[in-house]
């Protein structure tokens, strides 16, 4: 590299005219652009710079939108949170409601029941009383027989 310097510099200090140093120099160029392709993409300090500070704008921008969708969650969980205390009171008073429904019923058909019972126990009670008098009925007199029976067995012996 360092004789292809020299060989323009000498090219250029015999040059004629500025046209044909000017014929030099864009052919060195021409060279440079073909000898390293890639120097058309490399990035300079400042090209770096520059995308470091957009990179840097751009993750503040995003790092505010990141607080913005946390603090509109937070406010979406807080107002979820109200309306389930919310929803949960007024079931607590529905599920109250209907306990204290149920528990009415319950107890009048438990005040039902026992009144039928009572008057189920009252009629058997008739029942036996009547069952009493019947046995009384056929006992009384199967009393005396045994002892009319009795007495003549007696009598005969």
């Amino acid at each position: 590299m360092t004789q292809s310097v020299i060989d323009l510099y000498e090219a250029l200090r015999s040059a004629p005219d500025d046209t044909t140093r000017a014929k030099l120099i864009a052919e060195a160029f021409e060279r440079l652009d073909e000898r390293y392709p890639h120097l058309k993409d490399a990035a300079t300090q400042g090209h770096v710079r520059e995308s470091e500070l957009r990179l840097q704008k751009e993750i503040e921008q995003v790092r505010k939108e990141i607080e913005q969708l946390r603090a509109d969650l937070q406010l979406q969980i807080e107002q979820v949170r109200s309306e389930l205390k919310t929803d949960i009171e007024q079931l607590r008073g529905q599920i109250a409601t209907e306990l204290e429904q149920l528990r009415g019923k319950v107890a009048t058909d438990i005040e039902q029941l026992r009144g039928q019972i009572e008057i189920d126990i009252e009629r058997l009670r008739g029942d036996i009383a009547r069952f009493k008098i019947d046995l009384l009925k056929w006992l009384v007199p199967l009393m005396f027989a045994q002892i009319a029976a009795i007495a003549a067995l007696v009598k005969l012996l």
